[in-house]
């Protein structure tokens, strides 16, 4: 019996001890992940801490007035081109010139064959030749049978000759006219052969009409050219004029001589010195639109179908504009560093219109009395706080 008892208080000590280790094991465990939690918070607010930029120039958008313009897009073409086409129909023998290259008023582009004209001319230089031998000829009997009619005509007043002979001499006298008149009329008629001759003759010859630059050449040497069949196509240097389309709605906003900033994209930004020079009656019935030329000053770098931008004043409106160095770039989009309440600045998109000057004016994205960073340049300033100047 002693035995039994005592055994009883020795197992039930190590039952008590499992029952209090799992209690301990989650105590600690708790203990560690509130540790482990406060560390990362105090990390998270370490790191929360924005990062600050000194000495950043920024400014507060206000609106402005600009003026409102009308933007007319178009096509720039020669004042002057002339398609050069063949007048006769024969084999170009020569080409002279090619895409590129500036001629002068009169100079030949191409020879085409010449031995039917010439043959032609040849013709018409014998007849001509004959016609005058001609006139020679009738002058000559002419001369004798006006000299033998006033001889006959003495005698007949004198009664010494028949009736009969006088009528024959004077009969004979007026064939004589008449033989001179034809004579002198096929003259005319060879010289009018000769002339035309020659000028079959110049049609072998295809020329500048002014001085220019051959811009497209449609045959090749051996072509067989037709009347009417295109060979060049030159436009004058001298004087371009902007075709642009204006809208139905707008025309009122267009004039005969107005001036007009017109923008060439390929030449740059700089605006050329437009005057409108006709305006084009009748609207286009598909676009509702009218064509208006714009005639602008000779360049050096102009070229016939260059895309170009005429503009046309409408007034003044109210706009937000803010300085180019603003915009930031991000492949095709453009944004601004915009900054809070806590001045931190986050990069916002925006869209943009036209630019005036060291300025261009915003479309979307921005309202007034919100300030930005006006010259940010390449400094990645998103989630910065940002101290200016």
């Amino acid at each position: 019996m002693n035995l039994i008892s005592t055994a009883k208080p020795s197992t039930a000590k190590p039952r008590n001890r499992m029952k209090l280790a799992p209690v301990v094991t989650a105590s600690l465990l708790l203990l560690a992940l509130s540790t482990l939690a406060g560390c990362s918070s105090d990390r998270e607010t370490a790191s929360a801490v924005p990062e600050t930029v000194s000495n950043v120039s920024v400014l507060s958008v206000q609106p402005a007035k600009v003026p409102d313009l009308v933007e007319a897009v178009g096509t720039l073409r020669a004042a002057q081109t002339s398609q050069l086409a063949g007048q006769m129909m024969a084999n170009i023998v020569e080409i002279r010139v090619h895409e590129g290259d500036r001629v002068q008023r009169g100079q030949v582009l191409a020879v085409l064959d010449e031995a039917q004209p010439r043959a032609a001319l040849d013709r018409a230089t014998a007849a001509d030749l004959a016609s005058q031998q001609g006139i020679t000829a009738a002058d000559s009997d002419l001369a004798l049978a006006e000299s033998t009619f006033e001889r006959y005509q003495t005698l007949y007043e004198k009664k010494s000759v028949s009736p009969q002979e006088f009528d024959e001499v004077k009969a004979r006298y007026q064939a004589a006219e008449a033989r001179r008149d034809m004579a002198r009329a096929g003259q005319t008629q060879a010289k009018a052969a000769l002339q035309q001759a020659h000028t079959a003759l110049g049609y072998t010859r295809i020329l500048a009409p002014f001085d220019g630059l051959v811009t497209e050449k449609k045959a090749d040497v051996g072509a067989l050219v037709s009347p009417g069949m295109p060979i060049f196509t030159v436009e004058d240097l001298h004087r371009y004029r902007l075709e642009a389309t204006v809208n139905e709605t707008d025309l009122r906003y267009v004039r005969m001589g107005q001036q007009a900033p017109v923008i060439i994209d390929a030449v740059g930004d700089t605006e050329l010195k437009g005057r409108v020079v006709e305006i084009v009656p009748a609207a286009d019935a598909a676009s509702r639109s009218f064509l208006v030329k714009i005639e602008i000053p000779s360049d050096p770098a102009l070229r016939s179908g260059l895309f170009g931008r005429a503009q046309f004043s409408r007034g003044e409106k109210s706009s937000l504009l803010i300085p180019r160095t603003a915009v930031v770039e991000r492949g095709q989009l453009q944004g601004i560093y915009v900054l809070d309440q806590n001045k931190t600045a986050g990069l916002r998109y925006i869209t943009l219109g036209k630019p005036s000057g060291a300025q261009v004016e915003v479309l979307a994205g921005l309202q007034a009395g919100e300030t930005l960073v006006s010259d940010p340049g390449s400094r990645e300033l998103s989630g910065k706080k940002v101290e200016s100047r």
